[in-house]
């Protein structure tokens, strides 16, 4: 028989197979994790590779900047926020400051992140895949991030983390940033990326030891590198980026509508806070990918698993991205010069000439030269990582300059009646708190690095082999969908305050909790379909097969002699051995056929010695 990928499969050994077939056996299964295995259609396993030295500085660092933002953080608990440089609106300050500023550009960081990995798996994009996995696992620590920050600017972040849930209500964009941003994005792309990664978790708990074997037979819940497995993840992973796409678009739109739906707000009130805030955070989380993919490349030495090429594509998805923004900006300024209200005018004045000229310069300089670098290259067909990164660079910088420019100057400078002129410097606190969660984010993905593969493995996912459809399963993943919907559709109605009849509150108790619970269930449905187990009826002609393939001798014997030898522990190993191995190579499953195979000959061979034969 033979296995599909262009390699040939060996016959099934016999129990008492000598030993050079076993040398060449575990030499071929050896080369199976190598380029070798690769030319005969076998995918490698997935592999945790040990990092540079430097390592340890990096995490040193990543520890240092965490201790600073832990006693950044005390300095403000203890003595409230007047530590920082937030004061009153109108009364010579700003209440949004460098938290909120750190807020959007985190939350835009993580867009970039499962974006590019829905757009890898939705289009096929190949050379993408081997930066998925760090780019979800960035918007992932991004949004704790970005959450962080929300509760270092609340002041009072138990209540607020109390009164949120009971009290939001759906007319304010603040919901719409509390479920879709908070439950809603960060959920969907924590199942993503748990699903995504149970083939790798599966391969590397064959290899691992102690606690972090447990850590990885966990996380592949029960996955198998089969056809039946893998058909399942890629209809569920398809589905699932389906979905997430929308949701961040939303998600993202909703934290510009914050800003954009303030009518009474000269510098924020506009029709394109909500689109430019959808491209400026593609521009950010970019470039961050791409610095963090360069970096990780070089640090596990990884450039044989990430080309070039993929760096290069991120590349001229950065030069669009900062192409269509720098056009947005210019729309932007052309209108609030040419035909606004006279306070939007003066603030446009103040961004573009005045107080805040350089910081505006500064980005659009940025933004410019994020964009020229990657279009050269583009143009002259040339793949440079070193000035690629020099664009990312720039990305960030006029990412974060731009969202000082959104939220600081339309309080210190755009009220509509003639208060006070307030101005707004951050204090070592809010930097250190902000250094701290930088550190939180590369700390995770350092720690990360050590227990699991950065670079998704070659399972075979694209494969569309369509297993016999389970009732059980498809019933209850229908019925957690169902049930989703139901308490979204119900809490999101009492959040609205429909039956409350003209109170202020709502009638259920924690109803937006109710409609987060539902979006995060709906999601939830997806981890249902993939893990439900399989039943499997396995009959005497199954069984009968497995024992010939085993070569076992049998065929003398009755049926009854073979049942009896059959019922005996050995035999049955041998035969759910030899079963699935002759499944693996019905299949095409090259690689597990040949692992199955070796141990099916080990144990036969033991069997043999056992019997003095």
């Amino acid at each position: 028989m033979h296995a599909r990928g262009g390699g040939r499969a060996r016959n099934l050994p016999a129990p008492r197979g000598n030993r050079e077939s076993s040398r060449k056996g575990i030499a071929l299964s050896a080369a199976s994790f190598g380029p070798a295995g690769e030319a005969h259609g076998i995918a490698p396993h997935s592999d945790i590779p040990e990092p540079r030295r430097t390592w340890w500085l990096f995490a040193a660092i990543s520890a240092a900047a965490l201790g600073c933002g832990a006693f950044s953080y005390y300095n403000e608990e203890h003595f409230g926020t007047i530590v920082t440089g937030m004061r009153s609106p109108g009364y010579g300050g700003a209440s949004w400051g460098l938290y909120i500023v750190f807020v959007v550009f985190f939350i835009g960081v993580s867009f970039a992140g499962i974006t590019v990995a829905a757009l890898a798996r939705l289009f096929q994009i190949a050379v993408l895949k081997p930066v998925t996995r760090m780019a979800e696992l960035l918007t992932l620590v991004a949004l704790v991030a970005g959450a962080f920050c929300v509760l270092a600017d609340l002041g009072r972040p138990l209540e607020g983390l109390q009164n949120l849930p009971r009290f939001a209500n759906p007319s304010s964009p603040f919901f719409g940033t509390f479920t879709l941003v908070v439950s809603g994005y960060m959920f969907s792309s924590l199942v993503y990326f748990f699903l995504a990664g149970r083939a790798d978790a599966a391969a590397a708990a064959s290899k691992s030891k102690g606690p972090l074997r447990w850590f990885h037979l966990a996380w592949a819940s029960g996955f198998k590198d089969e056809p039946a497995h893998r058909s399942r993840h890629h209809r569920v992973s398809f589905w699932l980026s389906l979905g997430i796409l929308p949701m961040l678009i939303t998600a993202h739109s909703t934290l510009g509508f914050v800003f954009g739906i303030q009518g009474g707000r000269p510098g924020w009130f506009g029709a394109l806070q909500a689109p430019a805030f959808v491209m400026l955070a593609g521009v950010s989380g970019t470039g961050m990918l791409i610095l963090l993919t360069l970096a990780f490349r070089w640090l596990y030495r990884l450039h044989d698993r990430i080309p070039d090429a993929s760096i290069r594509w991120l590349g001229n998805f950065l030069w669009v991205l900062a192409l269509v923004y720098l056009y947005f900006t210019v729309v932007e300024e052309l209108t609030a010069t040419y035909a606004a209200p006279e306070a939007d005018r003066h603030m446009a004045h103040e961004i573009v000439g005045g107080q805040f000229a350089l910081l505006f310069w500064i980005t659009i300089g940025c933004l410019f030269v994020t964009f020229l670098i990657p279009f050269v290259l583009y143009v002259r067909d040339r793949t440079n990582v070193g000035l690629v990164a020099v664009a990312a660079v720039t990305a960030n910088v006029a990412a974060v300059c731009k969202r000082f420019l959104i939220v600081v100057p339309s309080q210190t400078h755009g009220a509509l009646v003639r208060l006070e002129r307030g101005h707004y410097v951050p204090t070592w606190v809010e930097i250190g708190v902000v250094i701290g969660l930088l550190g939180l984010v590369f700390a995770v993905l350092l720690v990360f690095g050590r227990v699991f593969p950065l670079v998704p493995a070659p399972h075979g996912h694209e494969e569309r082999v369509r297993p016999k459809a389970e009732a059980l399963r498809r019933i209850s993943s229908i019925a957690t969908a169902v049930t989703a919907v139901g308490l979204i559709v119900f809490g999101l109605m009492d959040a609205f305050r429909l039956w409350s009849g003209g109170e202020v509150d709502n009638r259920v108790p924690f109803s937006p909790v109710i409609f987060l619970t539902g979006v995060m269930l709906l999601f939830i449905s997806a981890v249902v379909f993939e893990l439900v187990p399989e039943r499997k009826k396995v009959t005497w002609e199954d069984r009968k097969q497995s024992l010939e393939v085993a070569s076992f001798p049998w065929e003398d014997r009755t049926k009854k002699e073979a049942a009896r030898a059959l019922a005996g522990s050995g035999y049955r190993k041998l035969a759910r051995l030899a079963s699935m191995a002759e499944t693996a190579v019905r299949e095409g499953e090259g690689r597990r056929a040949i692992d199955l195979l070796l141990e099916l000959q080990r144990q036969a061979n033991a069997s043999s010695l056992e019997r003095g034969e």
